[in-house]
């Protein structure tokens, strides 16, 4: 396990956790100054303080690494589904070039016009499909992703970060989002400077 300051074998020591909170919320502090002056005002030092002190044993750094690596896992994935898709795609395409080829070359002349059109109707039918599939998994995927983004907050909320509920609201959104930022960022500096 992790030992972190301010935890000493399971009992608090409060004068220990009060200058963790304090180093906390100075390094927040220093780390909001990089955020646009809209969101600096929004923030404010009671949220920085409560942050700080969600922040104190680690476990708020865990639960993000946590969540943030699932997200990956799902980008990946839908990534990879939507890749899959395409190459269906571009292989239905290629095979019906294929045989409206070999159509072309074994076509009487008589029937030449007819045999075009047939296929141009084939191909305008398989473009329909291939845009509507298209548009399908688009749709599945933004699903997926948003269902992912209440997750996260239903996840955060529980956890009791500040700042963090279920929103579909683009300004909170990017509030939950810079608070992350500055999650990662203070996580990335005490795993540099050994604090974690």
């Amino acid at each position: 396990m992790d030992v972190y300051p301010g935890v000493i074998d399971g009992s608090c020591d409060s004068t220990s956790q009060q200058e963790r909170h304090y180093y906390l919320l100075s390094q927040l502090q220093n780390l909001v100054k990089d955020l646009p002056s809209s969101f600096q005002q929004r923030l404010s030092y009671n949220t920085l303080g409560d942050l700080a002190l969600a922040l104190i044993d680690g476990t708020v750094y865990e639960i993000v690494q946590g969540l943030l690596d699932i997200q990956h896992l799902t980008e990946r994935n839908l990534y990879n589904q939507r890749q899959k898709l395409h190459c269906e795609h571009q292989a239905l395409k290629q095979d019906m070039a294929r045989k409206h080829k070999e159509a072309l070359q074994s076509c009487k002349s008589h029937n030449l016009a007819l045999l075009k059109t047939n296929q141009q109707g084939e191909v305008e039918t398989l473009e329909i499909r291939v845009r509507e599939e298209q548009r399908m998994m688009d749709k599945k995927i933004v699903s997926e992703i948003d269902q992912k983004v209440i997750d996260q907050q239903n996840t955060l909320e529980k956890a009791g970060v500040p700042g963090f509920f279920i929103t579909t609201n683009p300004q909170e959104l990017t509030m939950q989002m810079n608070l992350l930022e500055l999650i990662l960022k203070l996580q990335q500096k005490e795993t540099q400077s050994g604090s974690l």
